[in-house]
């Protein structure tokens, strides 16, 4: 056996014979590595007597009796879920209708017969039509449902203070259908005392209080009628949006002339929604601080109190006038009531973020 060095140095390579000492050296290795691999081969394989009864000592016993524990498992697995299955048929009785009894409302035969599936067999469970998942005690006491649905049908249980309308728009409300809980008031007349805001003076008295005028008789030459500023829209108002509507009676008064109104009311103090909702009237629980939930230009008329100025920041009075703009229709009206303005600063202002969208002054004091 040779080995070959190669001596970088002057340009040469040579080669040298081996000598015996190395082919001697070379095959004790070779005779080394083949004898640890057999002892390790021997070391592998070999099992002592004393271990031939422990169990981890054979895998293939070990798995095929894991194996048969977890088919046992499954099939009782199975075996309880069928029987559940039973029950709840059994519980429900779906299996055992009969809709052929004469007093059985023809409702509840409707609803419990099995109805075919729209598109044939289901191709993953196999079934072809479906029952109704409850209901089935109704069956088992047809003449208790049907006494039940006649009284349902001949009582109504009317809730303390509401009236049809239209003579809900202006009957006193009942204090109970309010909630009343974190208020200080407990009753209307008790907020009929207080002045709750610049718009909202007694404005819960339907009866004796300025409600019964407003919009219909002018307190002041800055008060507009709203005969006159529907009389602006030459019949072409229908639907309506009020912001800060106090008690409602912006709507009430576009209802008795044939216009919707909703009114963006918040129970600031007051219950301002039940009030209005007492009425007969929509309410809209909203801060003023969200876009409003409708579409662009579907109102013919908007109308805004002294609430369109929130806490007297001129970027929030800009926010809400490019959201009026966007849902008020092209060609509708924009009715500004009593806005006050505390000095002839802000009054320029607000008369130049009107002018940049464009508006036409049909009245302007």
């Amino acid at each position: 056996m040779g080995s070959v060095s190669l001596k970088i140095g002057d340009g040469t390579a040579r080669f040298k014979r081996a000598t015996l000492c190395s082919s001697a050296l070379n095959i004790l290795m070779l005779f080394s590595v083949i004898t640890t691999n057999l002892f390790a081969l021997y070391a592998f394989n070999y099992s002592p007597n004393h271990h031939l009864n422990n169990p981890f000592h054979h895998p293939h016993k070990n798995i095929s009796l894991i194996s048969q524990q977890v088919s046992l498992i499954i099939k009782e697995i199975d075996s309880s879920q069928r029987q559940l299955a039973q029950m709840e048929k059994e519980l429900l009785g779906y299996e055992t209708l009969d809709l052929s009894r004469p007093n059985l409302a023809a409702e509840l035969k409707m609803f419990l017969q099995h109805h075919q599936l729209p598109l044939g067999k289901d191709s993953r469970t196999g079934i072809t039509e479906m029952v109704a998942s409850v209901g089935h005690s109704c069956e088992k006491s047809a003449d208790l449902l049907s006494q039940y649905m006649k009284e349902m049908l001949a009582k109504t249980v009317p809730k303390p203070g509401l009236s049809s309308l239209p003579a809900s728009l202006w009957k006193p409300v009942n204090d109970k259908i309010a909630a009343w809980s974190g208020l200080d008031c407990k009753n209307f007349n008790c907020l009929n005392s207080k002045k709750l805001s610049k718009d909202c003076v007694g404005c819960f008295d339907l009866v004796n209080g300025f409600e019964t005028q407003r919009y219909v008789k002018a307190r002041s030459k800055i008060d507009f009628t709203m005969d006159d500023v529907l009389a602006m829209g030459n019949g072409g108002i229908r639907i309506g949006f009020d912001i800060g509507g106090g008690s409602g009676t912006f709507a009430a008064r576009m209802a008795e002339r044939n216009v919707t109104a909703i009114t963006n009311a918040l129970n600031l103090d007051a219950p301002y929604s039940e009030f209005i909702a007492a009425r007969g009237l929509f309410p809209l629980f909203l801060s003023l601080d969200h876009r409003f939930p409708f579409y662009d230009n579907v109102f013919d008329l908007v109308h805004a109190t002294s609430g369109l100025d929130v806490g007297g920041r001129p970027e929030k009075l800009e926010f809400l006038m490019f959201d009026v703009d966007r849902v008020l229709r092209a060609g509708g009206l924009f009715w500004l009531d009593n806005f006050y303005c505390s000095d002839d600063e802000k009054k320029r202002a607000l008369t130049r973020l009107i002018e940049r969208f464009g508006y036409k002054k049909l009245k302007w004091l």
